[in-house]
Parts: structure tokens; sequence; C-alpha cells
């Protein structure tokens, strides 16, 4: 099967089957990734000190363990490859532990690269939550205390709202970011649109010694990151009754 007419519509299958694989770890790691990175991040602003009893030893009793903890992971995840943590989310169970814990073929690469990218992706956004949150004025705060609000009153109605109006640049391009990253999964063979194009240079159903599939995968990234662009771009206009 020499002819590109020939070669077309079985490549387009293909392709089709592959990003129906990066579009579910895109939405599975955006759905999982943005309520997770919340909590992360207030767990990097953690202010308890549980050792504040010892007075004498005044790093003892400043030191806040859930702070630090919390930040040590996310100075360890941003600080290495997402290459690097899906092989070893994926291999290392099987390999230390002796046990797979991820189950067999394509749904089981399939579990490890939506933890891998969810915790990965989580830290991130957790970085830009917190630098939202401490964004928005004290005065602001302390100002819904004066009028008798609770704490939770507080975040919800006068925090969270300037919060997403100030995070909503640098979350959009770490979700178009999430787009590209999504090509990483073929490190551990998962079968999404990448591996499904450069499937047809090595030899698939046919087909073999053809670059062209893979150069049109560029095409599904394009198309995908444009609406994207436009829906992003629309919600930061729809947020835009906070004026700095």
């Amino acid at each position: 099967m020499t002819t590109f007419s020939e070669q077309f519509p079985i490549v387009f299958q293909a392709l089709n089957v592959g990003f129906v694989q990066t579009l579910k770890l895109f939405f599975i790691t955006l759905i999982g990734a943005i309520p997770l990175g919340l909590i992360i991040s207030f767990g990097s602003m953690s202010a308890w000190r549980p050792f504040r009893v010892f007075r004498s030893v005044k790093w003892l009793s400043e030191f806040k363990p859930v702070r630090a903890i919390t930040r040590l992971v996310i100075w360890v995840v941003r600080g290495t490859p997402l290459m690097l943590q899906l092989l070893v989310i994926y291999y290392f169970p099987g390999l230390v532990w002796k046990n797979n814990i991820w189950g067999s073929g394509e749904a089981g690469r399939f579990v490890a690269s939506s933890v891998a990218f969810v915790f990965n992706y989580a830290c991130y956004f957790s970085e830009i939550y917190r630098g939202g949150i401490q964004g928005v004025p004290r005065g602001q705060q302390e100002a819904g205390q004066v009028l008798g609000m609770t704490k939770s009153q507080i975040f919800f109605q006068v925090t969270l709202p300037q919060m997403v109006k100030k995070i909503v640049p640098p979350m959009s391009n770490e979700i178009i970011t999430l787009v590209k990253d999504t090509s990483l999964s073929r490190i551990i063979a998962l079968q999404e649109v990448i591996w499904a194009g450069q499937a047809f240079m090595k030899g698939s159903q046919g087909i073999s010694g053809a670059i062209w599939p893979l150069f049109f995968t560029g095409v599904y990234y394009l198309i995908f990151s444009g609406i994207l662009t436009l829906l992003l771009g629309w919600a930061e206009r729809k947020l835009d009754y906070f004026k700095a």
C-alpha cells in the first residue's frame, strides 16, 4: 500500500483512536488536578505550628511541618522531568514491590499516566493558586471579618472570586502546555496520538516507512489548542469584572 489516497483512511482512523486517548488523559488530568492543586496550596500556606509550646527553641516553635513537607513535595515534582515521574510511577511498584498495582495492558498504562499527570499538574496549579490567594489584598479579608463573615464565607465570597480572575492567564498557559505534554505518556507505551502516528514509521496495518502520519498529528494539537485558546480567552473576558 504505497499511495497516499490508500494510506490516508487507515492513518486517519488510527490517529482518531489515538487522539481519543489524548483527550481522555487531558480531561482526567484537569478534573483531578484542579481540586487537588487547591488542597496542596492550602498545605503550602499552612500556618500550623504543633511545637509552638517550645518557645525556648525559636526554630522549633516556629516550625510549620505541613508547609515544609508540602513545599518539599512541590519542589521535587516541579524540579524533575514529567517523563521521569511517569517511568517511576509505572515501573516502581512492579520492580520494587513485585506487585503491578496498575494492572496490565493499555488500561493499566492509562491509569498510571493519569496518576502521574494529575499529581504533577496539581503541584504546578497549587503554586498558581497560592500566588492568586496571596495576591488578594489583606484589607478585603479584614473587611469581611468586620462584617461578621466566617472564614469560609470570606474565602468563597471574597477571596475565591478575585483569585480566579488573577489565575486565569497562568492557568490557561498550563492547560495549553498540558495538551502537548500528554504525548510524554508514550514513554510507557500509552497509545496516544503521537504513538499512533509513529507506529506507521515502524510498520502498522500494512503501512511502513511513512513519516507523514507523525507530522500530521500536529494538526490535531493545533486545532485542539486553538479551540482551548478561544475558550480560555472568552473565560478571561467574562471574568473581567474585577479591576486591579
